[in-house]
């Protein structure tokens, strides 16, 4: 089973989404973070330690993973989504791309 860690900045709208909309599949373990301080979930040491896979939104997300996390990401495949925070929690347009740029990871 492989561990999909979905971060944000505020782990509000686009990652907490993406851990509700894949937290049903039985093959994998869903986590979702926020990059920033005040994040509903910050993204701490122990959940990059845990992931297999880490899906960030946006490329500045990426750079303070792999700024502020270096030491724990020994095995996290990081991919970059490319999703800009233009999306209210489960909007059906969020969970349409999610879907699509996800599943190419997951199968």
């Amino acid at each position: 089973m492989k561990n999909v860690l979905f971060v944000c900045s505020q782990n509000r709208l686009r990652s907490p989404t993406a851990e509700q909309v894949f937290s049903g599949r039985r093959d994998i373990e869903v986590a979702s973070a926020g990059t920033n301080h005040d994040a509903d979930n910050p993204l701490t040491h122990e959940l990059v330690a845990w992931a297999d896979i880490i899906f960030v939104m946006e490329k500045a997300h990426r750079a303070k993973l792999q700024q502020k996390f270096k030491t724990s990401l020994k095995k996290a495949r990081v991919i970059c989504l490319d999703i800009p925070d233009d999306y209210e929690f489960m909007d059906p347009a969020l969970i349409r791309l999610l879907e699509t740029r996800v599943l190419r990871y997951l199968g």
